[in-house]
């Protein structure tokens, strides 16, 4: 067996990934129905490790599995919406407080990251745009130093990839305004200001409860 054989994830793996990036990513739009044949094409793999792939997808709230008929990307709906923002709310807020005093390390990751978003608006790299934002809020979480609450989040940042892209395709003007909230975060936390920045995280997190309610124009 070759040196890159032995380095390559388990079949699963390799599903699970490539099914989770299409579904985040939009490729894999709300509604669209896969089967295991397709899948095991797309990755060359078997369908047990496709199964086994699309399981774990379940358990995470991306997919509803109907035996002997394939599987369906479930769409994003208004009141998952409102439970992931909720809950999100609770750990940004937490981490905003908890953050100040700021390294210069971390200030200079989310500087990247707001112009690294900016770059990537700017080429209609949606997906991409997305995952930076993404990142900022998830580095500020991190810097707390506690793997559970960082772990929790990024199940709940995950979820809320999805409905970042689709908020960008449908509201567009919404990506300027993203970048300047998370503008307003960073100068917070420059500033030391921890509860200026929990109030910008606040305006920034909860725009999203508008979305869920059919409020946004």
């Amino acid at each position: 067996m070759s040196a890159a054989a032995l380095k390559q994830p388990p079949a699963a793996d390799r599903v699970y990934h490539h099914v989770k990036e299409r579904v985040l990513d939009r490729t894999y739009a709300g509604g669209t129905l896969l089967t295991e044949g397709e899948l095991a094409e797309a990755t060359g793999v078997s369908r047990t490790p496709v199964r086994e792939a699309l399981l774990r997808l379940e358990v995470e709230g991306l997919l509803k599995l109907y035996p002997k008929k394939g599987v369906m990307v479930l769409p994003v709906s208004a009141q998952e919406i409102e439970d992931v923002v909720e809950t999100r709310l609770l750990v940004e807020q937490h981490a905003a407080r908890r953050a100040v005093p700021v390294s210069p390390a971390l200030l200079a990751r989310l500087e990247e990251l707001i112009e690294q978003h900016q770059r990537q608006a700017d080429a209609g790299d949606f997906g991409a745009a997305a995952a930076s934002d993404r990142c900022f809020h998830a580095e500020i979480v991190r810097s707390l130093g506690n793997e559970i609450l960082s772990r929790i989040y990024d199940q709940l940042r995950d979820r809320q990839l999805r409905m970042g892209v689709a908020v960008m395709y449908s509201h567009p003007d919404r990506t300027a305004k993203s970048i300047a909230e998370h503008r307003e975060i960073l100068a917070a936390l420059r500033e030391g200001d921890a509860e200026r920045a929990v109030a910008a995280v606040d305006r920034h997190v909860g725009w999203f409860h508008t979305l869920a309610r059919g409020e946004v124009r």
